[in-house]
């Protein structure tokens, strides 16, 4: 983005400069004409360059470089934005019939919009094959090595090997545990403690590493990256955080932190990276790079892409990016959307990153139909996800608010390292913790066959009484309920404390200053929920098939429940109660497994949980946090209830300073310059006089700074005792006086004008449907004061009894 002006050829602010969320306690100064933190100082008093060529006395008529760009932390003007591209659309109309090369152009400009998709689809999904290879071997490297190379994971280790037998795929003698290489001995005490050390010393080393280049490098790498993306989609500006080092940075950091086995996924992150790729790839493009509205349309496509490549579920993205995250979404970005998610997954597909030549990662094949009595197990599922969901948010808020306001927050380094340390040295011990998340899903959603050597799947041939069951043998359906063995047992104690050590690790683990996504710690849960729920129904139907509510479709030797189909459930539930998704959840599962006959329970689970979770509290996680931060976010969902008036949010209030205002042609560009000095204001109503306080239009401080100091830089004769004009038609000059400055063309003629009476829900409305930064109140014309979009979030954190001063960007 320009933010230099004519004379000045650099900017002291790029789209790549780091600020540091955790350190930057700035104020709102986005849309806030009257707040009390001078935000822009440094472009009233800044350096003024080398003279550029002297043209006429208004060289605002050829339009000065900076006018129309925003500041950090800034909201953009919708309106503005799109007039700007329909202007510049008239004008490519207009110069295509005069010419075949303006024709050319035209055709190049209505392409790029495609092209610039099939980029961003490309890159992306390319960086997500690296991220899931990269992260699969490193994760390996915890409890062993290739002999043939140690850049092979243990699975890619074992394909060439002749000595493997199905029954024990995993072993093989080119792969080496860390015990074997350094003791000599796959088994024992000694060996135990070896691979022990080992994997807590490889999770310490990722840890460590990925929370140092976060700190060092890319403070906005952190976290998820959804909630700001939502921020800056409904228009914020966040310099930085969509930038080149940003990628980088969370690129390899991701990495790193999802293979030191801390409780967290890569599928919010890798949304944060597609629209690092997208924002990247936009300046490549002037229609992009010149305007704020058309680049947040990419990047509502980004972020379906990133979803796209993250679970293999190029259709559940395009719908999470209009369910979710976009805060405007027209119809052309449905379609480029689509476009750039088939993109990435093809990209994917063929970098091949699971080896398995599916693009889904957690594939299932179900063989039994589900029954109608089932559906009752399903909604308990959905109760338990919904209130997994209202339970983990609060008790995440909680905490992160606690690292926010104690000596917590300024050990970042710390926390991250002891946090991956009692992880790594509880998560060992069990075998469904020390397995990588991902893993543990997969295995919670598989469908036992004969030849399964899990646990889980360690079910005893006989019948009851010790009689062989007449219909063992694997039908068409799956083999058929069976007694469960010893494994299963224990897998059952295994997967209840993994499930306790989930629930609470993830709690504190979210919001760390390392890359951490929810979306597979909240299936994991949802997936051992639902796993141990399925084996309780497969054995009470084994048992007591007689009974009324298996009567007519659980027959003896028959297979009739399925636990893997409720892991399934279960992960989705657990994830729309944290996130609140129902319809992309819907179909994101079944991509994810292709389930395609199981949607009607998943709807029902899904559903269920977000009206459990509503009725706890209305925000999801990501809503949560946006409000912990103090992001100036309009929450499209949030209904405005309150019968209150324009007058009663609009400042000055009573007993307020009155309104700083300019004048048409009545002040000097000393005065304007004396009350931009005095003021930190982000913009000011222009009146006919202080008399009449008829309104005439509205001017952002910003393009007020910019021209001045160009003028003063630029054109001859501009001194501190020149008339500031905002007339269409200058008035006659006095004979020797210094030559006005005419700033009409910054001049917004058509400011968002309301009355003083206007109902409050409808100013809300407004605000959220046209993306506003503020509005003028008025009455018969005269002006009486401003609403900016922070009264009015301080107006509706004040009628639901919460803090009005947490509206800060800190």
């Amino acid at each position: 983005m320009e933010n230099g002006g004519l004379c000045k050829q650099g900017s002291n602010s790029s789209d790549d400069e780091l600020v540091d969320l955790t350190r930057a306690e700035q104020d709102l100064a986005e849309d806030e004409p009257y707040l009390d933190q001078d935000q822009t100082a440094g472009y009233s008093n800044g350096s003024r360059g080398q003279v550029g060529s002297a043209g006429l006395l208004d060289l605002l008529d050829e339009g000065v470089p900076g006018v129309g760009t925003y500041e950090d932390f800034n909201t953009i003007d919708w309106v503005r934005e799109k007039s700007k591209d329909r202007d510049r659309h008239r004008e490519i109309n207009r110069k295509k019939k005069q010419s075949d090369l303006a024709l050319l152009l035209s055709l190049s400009d209505a392409f790029s919009g495609w092209l610039l998709m099939l980029l961003i689809g490309l890159l992306s999904g390319a960086l997500a094959g690296g991220i899931d290879i990269a992260a699969h071997w490193l994760t390996d490297l915890k409890e062993g090595v290739c002999l043939n190379g140690f850049w092979f994971n243990h699975e890619h280790c074992c394909w060439n090997s002749k000595e493997t037998t199905f029954q024990e795929r995993d072993k093989c003698p080119q792969w080496k545990s860390w015990a074997e290489l350094m003791v000599g001995v796959p088994e024992g005490a000694s060996a135990y403690v070896v691979n022990y050390l080992m994997y807590v010393s490889w999770a310490l080393i990722f840890s460590f590493l990925a929370v140092i280049l976060v700190r060092a490098f890319a403070p906005y790498a952190c976290g998820s990256g959804i909630p700001e993306i939502k921020t800056i989609l409904s228009g914020f500006i966040i310099r930085g955080y969509l930038g080149k080092w940003t990628l980088v940075i969370k690129t390899i950091t991701l990495v790193l932190a999802v293979s030191s086995g801390l409780s967290l996924g890569k599928e919010g992150p890798l949304v944060h990276v597609a629209c690092c790729c997208g924002n990247i790839l936009c300046h490549l493009f002037e229609k992009y790079r010149k305007n704020e509205a058309k680049r947040r349309e990419v990047l509502s496509a980004a972020s379906a892409v990133g979803v796209s490549v993250a679970f293999g579920a190029p259709i559940g993205g395009v719908l999470f990016s209009l369910e979710e995250v976009s805060y405007y979404f027209p119809l052309k970005t449905l379609w480029r959307s689509f476009f750039a998610a088939l993109v990435a997954a093809f990209t994917l597909r063929s970098i091949n990153p699971f080896g398995n030549s599916r693009l889904v990662l957690f594939y299932v094949e179900f063989h039994t139909p589900w029954h109608f009595l089932e559906l009752f197990p399903f909604v308990l599922l959905g109760i338990f996800g919904g209130l997994w969901g209202a339970l983990f948010i609060r008790a995440n808020i909680a905490w992160c608010r606690r690292r926010k306001t104690t000596r917590l927050g300024h050990y970042p380094v710390l926390e991250v390292v002891v946090v991956a340390l009692a992880t790594a040295v509880l998560a060992f011990p069990n075998e469904y913790t020390r397995m990588s998340s991902s893993e543990l899903i997969s295995e919670l959603f598989n469908d036992c066959s004969l030849l399964d050597s899990s646990k889980l799947c360690d079910y005893t041939p006989l019948g009851k009484g010790g009689e062989r069951t007449a219909n063992f043998s694997e039908t068409t359906n799956g083999l058929p309920d069976r007694a469960a063995g010893s494994g299963v047992y224990t897998a059952i104690w295994q997967l209840v404390l993994a499930l306790v050590f989930k629930m609470f690790i993830t709690v504190v683990t979210f919001g760390m200053k390392v890359p951490s996504g929810l979306f597979i710690p909240s299936m994991a849960v949802g997936a051992i929920a639902g796993r141990l729920l399925g084996i309780g129904m497969e054995q009470l139907a084994y048992y007591h098939h007689d009974w009324p509510m298996f009567k007519g479709w659980c027959s003896p030797g028959a297979k009739c429940i399925t636990p893997g189909l409720y892991a399934m459930l279960g992960a989705a539930a657990c994830l729309g109660g944290v996130t609140r998704m129902t319809v992309s959840l819907v179909v994101i599962m079944f991509e994810l497994t292709g389930g395609l006959e199981y949607i009607v329970p998943l709807m029902a689970a899904t559903m269920t949980s977000k009206w459990v979770a509503d009725a706890l509290g209305r925000e999801g996680i990501y809503e949560a946090h946006i409000r912990l931060n103090g992001y100036p976010f309009l929450e499209p969902k949030e209904e405005f209830e309150q019968k209150t008036l324009a007058m009663d949010v609009m400042r000055p209030r009573r007993n307020d300073p009155p309104l700083s205002v300019l004048t048409l042609d009545g002040m000097t560009v000393e005065e304007v310059e004396g009350m931009i000095s005095d003021t930190s204001y982000s913009g000011f109503p222009v009146v006919v006089s202080h008399q009449s306080q008829r309104l005439v239009g509205f001017v952002l401080r910003r393009d007020l700074v910019i021209s001045i100091d160009n003028a003063r830089c630029c054109q001859d004769g501009i001194v501190g005792a020149s008339r500031v004009l905002f007339t269409e038609h200058a008035p006659s000059q006095h004979q020797g006086g210094p030559p006005p400055l005419n700033l009409r063309p910054i001049l917004d003629l058509s400011p968002l004008v309301i009355t003083d009476h206007t109902p409050m829900e409808i100013t809300v409305d407004i605000f959220r449907k046209l993306g506003l930064r503020q509005c003028l109140v008025t009455q018969n014309g005269r002006l009486l004061g401003i609403i900016t979009k922070k009264d009015i979030l301080k107006h509706m954190a004040q009628m639901a009894n919460r803090d009005p001063d947490s509206i800060l960007f800190n």
